[in-house]
C-alpha cells in the first residue's frame, strides 16, 4: 500500500493541472494585447525607423548617393566546339582540350548597331537548338534528348548578305582560332605542267646506213665492232668489184682518147670524147666513188682493184650486218653498216588525251633521268604521230633534246615536263582554296566581319604552282579561304539543313 501511494505522488508532480475555462479566456486575452500592441508600434513608428511606415532617416542620404554604377563586364572564355562550355578564366576545354577563346562579356555594351536592333524591339528568336546535337531544333525552348536546355539562336540582323543562302557567320575569335587563312584571287599567265614518261631514241635524221651500189667481195675491214666511234670520211672496209675495175679502166681510156682527140680531132668528135668522160665519171660517182678517188684515179692512170668505203658522217656504229665482214660477197644494196651521230636524241614520250588540246609542235619541254640525278636537259617538241594507242588511250609525241656530253643513250627512261601556256590572262585560285565534290566545286569567299559565302566555280586547267583556272563564279581582288574550310562547309550543310527544316513548319526534330 505503502509503494502504491508514493507513486501516485509522483504522478501528480509531472503531469499538468486540467486548463480550465478561465486559463482559456486569459491566454486568448494575453495574445490579443501583444499582437495589438505590435501593430500600434510598427504604424507609429516612435523611432523613425526608415524601412518602417513614416520613416524619414538617411532620406537625405538617398537623395544624395549618385545612382549605382552598372556592373561591370566579366570575361568568360567559352570553347570554339562545345559553346556550353563557360569558364571564368583561359585555360584547356575540358571535353576536347581545345584552348578557350573570348567569349562576349556579360553585362558588355552592345555591339555596334545594337542600338537599332533596339529600337526596333528585342532580337526574334529563330529556333531553339541542343548544344551539343545543332540538328535538334524547335520553336520553343525545353530540353534536349540529353536533358540540355536548348538555346536560342537569333535571326540575322546584320544586313542583306547575311540573310543570303550560302552564307556562314563565325565569331571572328573562333576564325582566328581555327586557323581560317584568306588568298585574293588574281589574274595573270597560267602554265601548266604536263608530266608524263618517255623512252630516248636515236636522233632519225643524223642515222645513216652504209651499202655498195654493186656487187663485190670484200677484202679488208677497217671497223670490226658495234659501239665504235667513227668520223665523216673515215675508212670502213676496201671491196673488190669486177664491174668497178672494168668503169675505172673505161674512164681511164676515155680521158686518154679526149687527149688524142684534143690533138688531131675536129671540135665535133672532140665534144663527143668529152661527153664520154663525164658519162664515165658520173658512173664512178653514182657508185659513191669520192671526188677524191676519181683524182687519185686521174692522176696515177691505174685502175685500182679494190675501192675504199668511207663512213658518210661522224658517229657510232650503231648495227652492223655480220661478225666477221671480211671476204664476205656483198651485193648492190646490202646494208652493211649503221651510223648514229647522237649530237641530238629524241624521246618519244605518251601524252593522253585530255593533254593533247596544249602539247603542240615548239614547245619548251625538260627531261630528268634518274641516271644523273639532279641535272635537267632542254628540248622541244617536234611532232606529233597522228595516231592515238587503242591499249593505252595516248599520243606520242616526239622531243628533240641537245646531248652535249654524249651522256644520252637510246634506249634510256626519262621523266619529261612539258610546259604550255594556257592563257596570258586567267583569273586563277590556289588549288587549296577548292573543294571538289565530284559533282560540284565549291569555295568560300570571305564577305568581312566573319562572313563567308560558298560560291560554285567552274575549273579550268590546273596552272603550275598548284593554281587552279576559275572560268566562272571568281573575280579578280575578291578573297577565298584557303585553310579550314571544311569546317565551313560542314556549318554552312548544317546552315542549310536548318533552313530547309524550318520552312515547312515551325517544329522539326533530327
Amino acid at each position: 500500500m505503502t509503494s502504491t501511494k508514493d507513486d501516485r505522488k509522483d504522478k501528480d508532480l509531472t503531469s499538468l493541472p486540467p486548463v480550465t475555462g478561465r486559463m482559456r479566456l486569459f491566454i486568448t486575452a494575453i495574445f490579443f494585447l501583444l499582437g495589438f500592441g505590435l501593430a500600434a508600434f510598427l504604424f507609429s513608428n516612435p523611432f523613425d525607423i526608415s524601412f518602417l511606415p513614416g520613416g524619414t532617416m538617411k532620406m537625405s542620404d538617398q537623395e544624395e548617393t549618385p545612382p549605382a554604377k552598372p556592373e561591370e563586364a566579366t570575361q568568360l572564355w567559352t570553347c570554339p566546339m562545345h559553346p556550353q562550355v563557360m569558364e571564368k578564366a583561359p585555360g584547356k576545354c575540358p571535353i576536347c582540350g581545345m584552348e578557350l577563346v573570348p567569349a562576349s562579356p556579360q553585362g558588355a555594351p552592345p555591339p555596334q548597331g545594337a542600338a537599332k536592333t533596339k529600337s526596333k524591339g528585342e532580337r526574334k528568336v529563330k529556333y531553339w537548338q541542343a548544344p551539343m546535337d545543332p540538328t535538334y531544333i524547335s520553336d520553343r525552348p525545353g530540353k534536349s534528348p540529353m536533358g540540355m536546355d536548348l538555346v536560342p539562336v537569333y535571326e540575322e540582323e546584320g544586313g542583306e548578305g547575311e540573310s543570303r543562302e550560302g552564307v556562314v557567320k563565325i565569331n571572328p575569335a573562333i576564325v582566328q582560332q581555327i586557323g581560317v587563312r584568306t588568298e585574293a584571287v588574281r589574274v595573270g599567265p597560267l602554265k601548266i605542267v604536263i608530266r608524263t614518261v618517255g623512252i630516248l631514241d636515236y636522233n632519225e635524221k643524223s642515222v645513216f646506213w652504209v651499202n655498195t651500189k654493186f656487187d663485190g667481195w670484200i677484202e679488208k675491214v677497217y671497223v670490226n665492232y658495234i659501239g665504235e666511234k667513227v668520223r665523216k670520211g673515215q675508212r670502213l672496209f676496201d671491196i673488190y668489184s669486177p664491174e668497178l675495175v672494168s668503169t675505172q679502166e673505161e674512164y681511164l681510156t676515155a680521158i686518154k682518147y679526149l687527149r688524142k682527140l684534143r690533138e688531131t680531132g675536129t671540135q665535133d668528135v672532140v665534144r663527143q670524147a668529152e661527153a664520154l668522160v663525164s658519162a664515165t665519171r658520173k658512173r664512178l660517182a653514182y657508185w659513191d666513188i669520192t671526188d677524191a678517188q676519181i683524182e687519185r684515179l686521174e692522176k696515177t692512170r691505174k685502175a685500182v682493184k679494190t675501192l675504199t668505203v668511207v663512213s658518210p658522217a661522224r658517229g657510232d656504229i650503231i648495227e652492223k650486218m655480220d661478225t666477221a665482214l671480211e671476204g664476205m660477197y656483198v651485193k648492190g644494196g646490202m646494208n652493211l653498216y649503221k651510223v648514229a651521230n647522237l649530237a641530238t636524241v629524241w624521246v618519244h614520250a605518251d601524252v593522253y588525251e585530255s593533254q593533247l588540246q596544249w602539247v603542240r609542235p615548239g614547245l619548251e619541254t625538260e627531261i630528268a633521268l634518274p641516271y644523273f640525278p639532279g641535272r635537267k636537259y632542254a628540248g622541244k617538241v617536234l611532232y606529233l604521230y597522228p595516231f592515238v594507242s587503242e591499249k593505252t588511250r595516248t599520243m606520242r609525241a616526239c622531243i628533240e633534246v641537245n646531248n652535249p656530253d654524249g651522256r644520252l643513250e637510246p634506249g634510256m627512261y626519262a621523266d619529261v615536263w612539258i610546259k604550255p601556256q594556257v592563257s596570258p590572262l586567267a583569273v586563277q585560285v590556289p588549288e587549296e582554296a577548292v573543294i571538289q565534290t565530284g559533282e560540284r566545286n565549291v569555295v568560300f569567299v570571305a564577305l568581312g566581319e566573319g562572313r563567308f559565302m560558298a560560291r560554285d566555280v567552274v575549273l579550268g586547267a590546273k596552272g603550275e604552282g598548284g593554281m587552279f583556272e576559275i572560268k566562272e563564279g571568281l573575280h579578280e581582288g575578291e578573297r577565298v579561304v584557303v585553310s579550314a574550310q571544311f569546317m565551313l562547309d560542314s556549318e554552312s550543310k548544317l546552315q542549310e539543313f536548318i533552313r530547309k527544316l524550318m520552312a515547312p513548319s515551325g517544329d522539326h526534330k533530327s
